[in-house]
């Protein structure tokens, strides 16, 4: 077939990116395209192999599959491929070949690389990695490691309070870290000093351990400004020992956050915190809403508005623990009430049901069990109150079932890993998101590690969750569109949640059992799977690219409705997107199904 270039041109005048590009850039890039026919049949390039360039269809129909021989997509004329292997290292991600008679036009791989560095245009449109640029210095989106002291100034046990006064005044702090060999046991404070040395007349050798708070609250470098100002203001505290792998490495203090200005998230958490009734907590929570729209709207990356609108959920429950010991007395035994499902994930958007169980210490006895049911109850019923609707399928602590003794969660993670059924399966994929919100975390903390290289080692087990995170699938059409919803209220949508974010959760607890990883998030889940070799390094980044991209499309969905005047949900009909939008998301699913042909066969995705 002949093609003049007049004819190239009017055909890439009607393609985008090619449409916005200047008369006089896309007269000089309109000869460097080659006129390639490809008969039925015919391979266009191998995974793994050199890309010559960048392919676009300008006849016929073109087949692309993963690395299992899996097609992801067909593609027919106004198409292009071949762009993902390009903007990393030359190397084809997938396959292609000819399922019709084709004609493609071919920019070689040095007219593409111009094009890409002299149109933002166009590198925009191709290059569908990430952009990290987006990060703020305000506190939501500060990591505690860049403003915490480092060094922290600390004293033993046995060091009485007139030497622990004299060491805090030449450095000019206001606190002490209490260490022995073990690492930190506690801190101690000017306030302590005041309030429980001056104030009650002890003598100057007093040792710190009298009066010096032991097991401080910590926080992790990784941590965010955020979750120290949030813990700040629900536990009235005024420093926070910085603790990573069991080693002291830092303290925060309110003199750290000066220069910070208090976001929106923590005047909730703090006024959550001081609330009396589950009714108060709910004038608070419905602000979540437009908290959400000032989240994304201030450039919040979706990891970071989906954290903080957590943090309130948590902080809810807290508060609801802590008014139901005031009403029913202190609990008869040591519990730990833990969340599932998005909460235990920190993954909560501006819609959320609640997921969560109690652990139970294994001396409770029969006749205690009633005080915490009504725990749970006086729980749930004020989560619910709040805008946290009761689990459609009864995951909660107001279930016998999940509020129980330790040794009793121990047998049914045992059981649900010895014999895979499908009910176990779906226990276990809830299960394995737990996070611990209020009591004691010692219930937790062995029984995580025990399950995880339990099911670690168990092939059969593991091959099983395999499968049942194979059901959650991308919403790919194979016409290069999408798969909608066929009927019934959201006909015509795409279920964000269900269809686009799951089938990412999904994998990442694969990863997570696969590698015996204790990160809960699905982001820190990726980029840890990523880090021990679990997935590669390359298929890791895309999938975290893809992952954003979802996850921030269904947050400006959101955002969207709200700012409509309608209550957030999940479905989003593509219309409302434009076609750059639908581009990039539909890529993003490819991403995702290419992912999980991968763990299906065995393996991660090549480099």
């Amino acid at each position: 077939m002949t093609l003049t270039v007049q004819d190239l041109q009017r055909f890439l005048t009607s393609v985008h990116p090619y449409d916005s590009l200047d008369p006089d850039v896309l007269d000089q890039l309109t000869p460097r395209f080659r006129v390639q026919p490809v008969p039925a049949g015919e391979t266009v390039y191998e995974l793994g192999k050199p890309l010559d360039g960048l392919y676009l269809v300008h006849e016929g129909e073109i087949e692309v599959s993963d690395e299992n021989g899996i097609p992801v997509s067909l593609l027919g004329p106004r198409n292009s491929f071949g762009e993902r292997g390009l903007t990393r290292d030359g190397l084809a991600v997938t396959s292609a070949r000819a399922t019709k008679d084709a004609v493609l036009l071919m920019l070689p791989k040095t007219a593409f690389d111009s094009l890409m560095a002299g149109q933002p245009c166009v590198a925009k449109f191709f290059d569908r990695r990430r952009n990290d640029t987006r990060r703020g210095s305000d506190l939501a989106t500060s990591r505690v490691e860049t403003f915490m002291g480092a060094n922290p100034i600390t004293c033993t046990v046995a060091t009485d309070v007139q030497t622990a006064a004299r060491l805090m005044q030449p450095h000019r702090v206001s606190s002490l870290c209490v260490t022995d060999a073990a690492g930190l046991v506690g801190i101690v404070t000017t306030r302590d000093l005041t309030g429980k040395v001056l104030a009650l007349g002890l003598p100057v050798t007093t040792p710190v351990e009298q009066v010096m708070t032991r097991s401080p609250l910590t926080l992790s470098p990784t941590a965010i400004g955020s979750d120290v100002l949030h813990a700040m203001m629900e536990h009235r505290i005024g420093h926070i020992p910085i603790v990573q792998g069991g080693d002291l490495v830092g303290i925060v203090t309110q003199t750290d956050l000066t220069r910070f200005q208090a976001v929106s998230s923590a005047e909730l958490v703090s006024a959550i915190a001081r609330a009396e009734t589950a009714t108060e907590m709910a004038r608070v929570t419905a602000e979540i809403p437009r908290l959400l729209v000032q989240l994304v709207a201030g450039g919040n990356r979706h990891e970071i508005a989906t954290r903080l609108i957590t943090d309130i959920a948590d902080t809810v429950t807290r508060r609801l623990l802590t008014l139901a010991e005031a009403k029913l007395g202190p609990p008869p035994v040591p519990y730990l009430w833990l969340a599932c499902g998005s909460q235990g994930r920190q993954e909560q958007t501006g819609v959320s049901d609640q997921d969560n169980c109690l652990f139970l210490d294994d001396a409770v006895t029969a006749d205690q069990m009633p005080y915490f049911a009504e725990l749970a109850k006086f729980v749930s019923d004020g989560l619910d109150a709040c805008g946290y609707f009761y689990c459609p399928g009864d995951m909660m602590a107001t279930n016998p079932r999940w509020c129980q003794p330790l040794r009793i969660w121990r047998q049914y993670f045992q059981g649900w890993i010895a014999k895979p059924n499908p009910e176990a399966q779906m226990l276990a994929s809830v299960m394995f998101d737990l996070r611990p919100i209020g009591g004691d975390t010692s219930l937790f903390e062995q029984l995580q590690q025990e399950t995880l290289a339990a099911a670690s080692r168990n092939s059969i087990f593991v091959a099983h969750m395999i499968g049942n995170s194979l059901k959650h699938t991308p919403p790919l059409g194979l016409l290069r569109g999408f798969a909608t919803i066929r009927s019934g209220e959201h006909r015509n949508t795409l279920d964000l949640k269900l269809t686009g974010v799951v089938p990412v959760v999904d994998l990442g607890r694969i990863y997570a059992l696969q590698g015996c990883l204790v990160e809960v998030n699905t982001r820190a889940r990726l980029q840890a799977a990523a880090s021990a070799g679990i997935i590669s390094a390359t298929g890791g980044r895309d999938l975290l690219d893809a992952y954003d991209l979802i996850a921030e499309t269904r947050l400006a969905h959101q955002v969207r409705r709200v700012n409509g005047g309608d209550a957030p949900d999940n479905f989003l009909a593509p219309s409302d997107l434009s076609d750059f939008e639908r581009s990039h998301l539909r890529d993003a699913f490819v991403v995702i199904k290419t992912m999980q042909s991968a763990v299906g066969h065995g393996r991660g995705m090549p480099g």
